[in-house]
């Protein structure tokens, strides 16, 4: 996981390795300070008979100013050093956490939710950003700082040192309690945020929903009690983390008086000098100033270790649909071949969403599909552009296995507009420019004419240029179909899939788009998954699915006559429901 972590420093490995060998400098320094005050307090002010010796301390009063201004240069240096490498750190994290989640299948997005991703690139790294600029900094800092205070207290005076030997133990007991116990409560805390952030965009996203509905409260209820949970484990480990201070500072200053009254009696017998009494008290405070910041280095570790097994789960986590070692470049044609298809979600151990799949669409056909809810109609077509990849047989599209393909050739090739139409936020020209991002202003509004756009856009003050709202929240759900159609034609591919495409748009628009389709992109292979049986009805064949099985394979005149349930469909549509099928 660590060695994980350490692969995204990258370009800032420089300022992760300068920012410790500035904290060295520092604190070499600082623990020199006292030595020379001890020794100016000797042999300054009480040397010399105890009249003192003023030049002696100008001296070392001048030395001990350079060294502090030196040891203030190094900290700042330390300072800015580790914060450029944790802000690196960090931004390079993020950006192979996003590099790898746009790399992953439905198949891998499915195993994580989309509130869960967003929090591990944001809380999550925000964590160990914080515990990375410690680590480099104060990690190394308390340490080198302990050591050398140690070293030096020993110099001056051996006995005295092993005073605050007695406190590790209690350190180190109370450090471990704390740490054993708080670290499952933060593992707890960052689960239960994923779903405050789930709740949260829920809401964002139906907010007409819930106010249509008047569920204002249920929605406060539900967050409430989301947050109510964050708020409880967070108290409880916070109230193990609050033992860290008194428990160092119970240590801190019993030493502190122990060794004030054993100074003391040795300054009186004449064994111990006053400058070196107040020089050891200085490097029992580092030390023990030390442990408590190595404490606070264990506080911090415990909250980002979490966080650091949820971001390494991301990181590892790898698309189980890729490319072949030498894929095919170049599709053919826009035909498909479904060969003894079975299909599940969960693999071959689950319950399978299609059964026993076999079907032959010629290029350049136009193909209805029909089904009840929940039927796969969906899930049959994200199998051509190898959303999903089948659970046993084979799909081909232009003669070739699709787990043959290069991804991008064939997904390119293969055009969709999913059930639900996404815009994002930009101009009209912006979005359709997702099909063809070089696409001519002339390419843009024949695409648009096609799909029977380019009036509504036009209507607008700014036409293409008009801003989309995120979500495309300042167009109605028919504009919103269109522009989506639009920015598949642009893409020229061989095989157009509409998955329920234009459910949103009157019958009269519908069947000016499929004129269109029929007369300006006759070889273009074209699935349209429709609930009403118009939309389909002049299609070449039309598929009928029941249950995740093709129940009926025909043209509108043939499934009539010998397909029950597309003729239920048919006759509640145009006649108005069951009873017409007995007469």
């Amino acid at each position: 996981m660590i060695k994980r972590l350490l692969g995204c420093v990258r370009e800032y490995k420089k300022d992760s390795i300068l920012a410790p060998l500035f904290v060295t400098m520092e604190v070499l320094l600082e623990v020199l300070i006292p030595f020379l005050m001890a020794k100016m307090v000797d042999f300054g002010i009480n040397g010399n008979g105890g009249q003192g010796d003023f030049p002696y301390i100008v001296k070392m009063g001048i030395l001990l100013i350079i060294l502090c201004v030196l040891s203030l240069l190094f900290g700042v240096l330390a300072g800015k050093s580790a914060a450029i490498a944790s802000a690196g750190f960090a931004k390079n994290l993020r950006k192979d956490m996003f590099h790898n989640v746009q790399n992953f299948s439905f198949s891998n997005i499915d195993k994580f939710s989309a509130s869960s991703i967003v929090t591990r690139l944001t809380t999550d790294v925000t964590h160990l950003q914080n515990a990375y600029q410690m680590i480099i900094r104060v990690a190394v800092r308390s340490p080198m700082m302990l050591i050398f205070s140690l070293v030096m207290a020993f110099t001056v005076k051996a006995d005295l040192a092993l005073i605050f030997l007695a406190a590790v133990p209690v350190l180190a007991i109370g450090l471990y309690f704390i740490m054993t116990h708080a670290h499952p409560i933060f593992e707890r805390v960052f689960k239960t945020y994923d779903k405050l952030n789930n709740v949260v965009q829920e809401n964002l996203r139906g907010i007409r929903v819930v106010k249509a509905f008047v569920r204002e409260d249920y929605e406060k209820k539900k967050f409430t009690g989301v947050a109510e949970s964050i708020y409880s484990d967070f108290t409880k480990a916070e109230r193990l983390l609050a033992w860290n201070a008194p428990l160092m500072q119970f240590c801190m200053y019993g030493c502190m008086l122990f060794i004030s009254w054993v100074g003391a009696n040795l300054i009186v017998s004449g064994s111990m000098s006053t400058g070196d009494l107040m020089g050891i008290m200085t490097y029992i405070m580092q030390i023990l100033s030390s442990l408590m910041m190595l404490s606070m280095i264990f506080v911090m570790i415990t909250i980002s270790k979490a966080s650091a097994q949820r971001t390494v789960e991301i990181l590892n986590e790898t698309s189980d649909i890729v490319n072949k070692k030498e894929p095919v470049s170049t599709v053919k044609d826009g035909s498909i071949i479904f060969r003894d298809v079975n299909f599940s979600y969960a693999g071959d151990s689950g319950k399978l969403c299609l059964t026993d799949i076999d079907l032959a669409i010629n290029s350049g056909e136009t193909v209805g599909i029909l089904g009840g809810t929940g039927s796969s109609k969906t899930t049959l077509v994200q199998l051509i552009p190898r959303l999903y990849d089948v659970t046993s047989g084979e799909v081909l599209v232009g003669g070739v296995n699709v787990k043959e393909y290069d991804l991008d050739t064939l997904r390119n090739q293969v055009a969709m507009v999913l059930q639900k139409n996404v815009l994002f936020s930009g101009t009209i020209k912006e979005n359709l420019r997702w099909g063809n991002e070089t696409a001519t202003d002339e390419e843009l509004k024949r695409a648009c004419e096609l799909a029977q756009a380019d009036g509504f856009i036009s209507q607008f003050p700014h036409g293409y240029d008009t801003y989309i709202e995120q979500g495309g929240t300042n167009v109605s759900g028919g504009q919103k179909q269109r522009l989506c159609i639009a920015r598949a034609l642009l893409k020229k591919p061989k095989i157009l899939i509409l998955d329920d495409s234009t459910s949103a748009v009157d019958t009269h628009t519908d069947a000016l788009i499929r004129k269109a389709f029929l007369e300006e992109i006759p070889d273009t292979t074209k699935i349209i998954i429709a609930q009403r049986i118009s939309s389909i009805m002049e299609a070449d064949k039309i598929i009928v699915l029941d249950d995740g099985k093709i129940t009926g394979i025909g043209t509108h005149e043939s499934l009539l006559r010998t397909n029950e349930i597309y003729c239920d469909i048919f006759l509640s549509q145009t006649k108005g429901g069951l009873s017409d099928v007995a007469k």
